[in-house]
């Protein structure tokens, strides 16, 4: 977690024994074995060992404590015991415990982090006498010995470090697409069945470009393959899906069924303004983590920051539908277009942190919601099943095709706005990848 300038440091740590030369030491070699029961203690296990030292303070010193006299211990595990009573150091037990945490972390921030992921709460800092993680992360961050300052890691520079590149790549979907829309108005027959398969191939490629670098990149091995395959139903269905759910209630298709390809242009011309979007919620959230003095503080300011950039996104989208419908002088109302946009968006934000699970999860509903209104529509058909149908006629009926796919996406991108707004607000979600994009 490099790049992110000088922090302010505490005037001096506040846990116990911070300032000897022993408490500072790191818990290797000579000692180890003394420190290990300690090193493994957990966050409550300290407070425990700690109350009990208080406790053993306020009752007095037993004579016969360190020579086993009147107690069925012997001496040498006396001594031990009472060695490792007078030498507690919480701090320095949590820095054993968190050791490669502490040694790889280029800044505080980082441990601060890791901390949080590990459930280390302000609550808990408390108790290794800390007002906050920070405070706590700064403290353990200091006493990690070392021989020179730490070099910067490839990832320091990030997609930062690539300047407009990242930039650029956001802007080759839409080019593509707009391409391939031109070419399918040029073209008739054969050419413009190759036109449009070629058009499709160039910007899957595209779109698998622009999100390959930028504050919207995510490493390969953390994006499932459903995830995918959700994502490219739900733009097949933008494009085709609100002109064969017509046509099958209307008891059809007889023939080929129109093609919305204004909502499909705005979404591709969207990269650009979800990665510009990204990394300014991703470049802000990590000021606001420098200046924080605790995850509550940070949570409570990350929040509106979300929702503020996610309002910035879907203004953005609502201009781009509006101006592509009027340029294919197709109609404006494409609310669904929309709601996945904000759906995809928010997918999108979530996986590149790392949180996979729930983007793929919701993505997969809806998906499935959408290809359960078109099945039922066609089963309805069947002798005996109208009724299948009733529930998509109904809808349909009364708001129009496009309100199914803005109901299943709508409700889709609501859920993951609620988990984002958890997850996204925490300090772990900001730590830089473990390497370069």
């Amino acid at each position: 977690m490099s790049g992110l300038g000088e922090l302010d440091r505490p005037d001096a740590p506040g846990s116990p024994g911070a300032g000897d030369a022993r408490s500072q030491e790191w818990p290797t070699g000579e000692g180890t074995e003394r420190e290990a029961g300690a090193g493994a203690l957990g966050v409550g296990d300290v407070s425990a060992e700690l109350a009990g030292q208080a406790a053993g303070a306020g009752a007095g010193t037993d004579p016969g404590a360190g020579t086993g006299t009147g107690t069925g211990v012997g001496p040498g595990a006396g001594r031990k015991v009472s060695a490792r009573r007078g030498g507690a150091d919480p701090v320095k037990a949590l820095m054993h415990r968190h050791r490669e945490l502490c040694e790889r972390a280029v800044d505080p921030l980082e441990i601060a982090a890791g901390l949080e992921a590990h459930g280390v709460t302000d609550r808990t800092a408390a108790r290794f006498r800390h007002r906050d993680v920070f405070s706590l992360a700064e403290e353990m961050y200091a006493r990690v010995p070392r021989d020179a300052e730490p070099a910067p890691q490839p990832v320091a520079a990030g997609w930062r470090a690539e300047g407009g590149a990242w930039a650029v790549l956001a802007l080759l979907p839409g080019t593509l697409c707009a391409a391939t829309v031109v070419g399918l108005r040029l073209t008739e027959g054969r050419p413009r069945l190759a036109v449009a398969a070629a058009g499709a191939i160039a910007v899957a490629i595209g779109v698998r470009a622009a999100l390959g670098r930028g504050p919207l990149h995510a490493p390969s091995p953390y994006m499932p393959g459903a995830t995918r395959a959700w994502t490219c139903w739900l733009l097949a269905y933008a494009l085709l899906g609100d002109g064969l759910l017509s046509a099958g209630l209307e008891g059809g298709p007889d023939g080929p069924w129109p093609l919305a390809t204004a909502p499909v242009l705005a979404l591709t011309l969207a990269c650009a303004p979800a990665a510009w979007c990204a990394r300014l919620f991703a470049v802000r959230a990590r000021r606001r983590l420098t200046a924080s003095r605790g995850l509550e503080e940070f949570a409570a300011s990350a929040k509106p920051l979300l929702l503020g950039t996610f309002a910035l996104f879907l203004c953005s989208l609502g201009a781009l539908l509006a101006l592509c419908a009027a340029l294919l002088d197709e109609s404006a109302d494409h609310p669904g277009a929309g709601a996945l946009g904000a759906l995809l968006l928010l997918a999108r934000l979530l996986t590149a942190r790392g949180f996979t699970h729930a983007p793929s999860v919701v993505l997969g509903v809806a998906a499935s919601a959408e290809a359960t209104a078109l099945a039922a529509v066609f089963a309805g058909r069947l002798p005996g099943c109208s009724f299948l149908a009733t529930p998509v006629d109904t809808v349909v009926g009364a708001w129009g095709p496009g309100a199914v796919p803005t109901l299943v996406c709508g409700a889709a991108a609501l859920s993951l706005l609620i988990h984002a707004t958890r997850t996204l607000t925490r300090a772990s979600a900001h730590a830089l990848p473990p390497g370069p994009p």
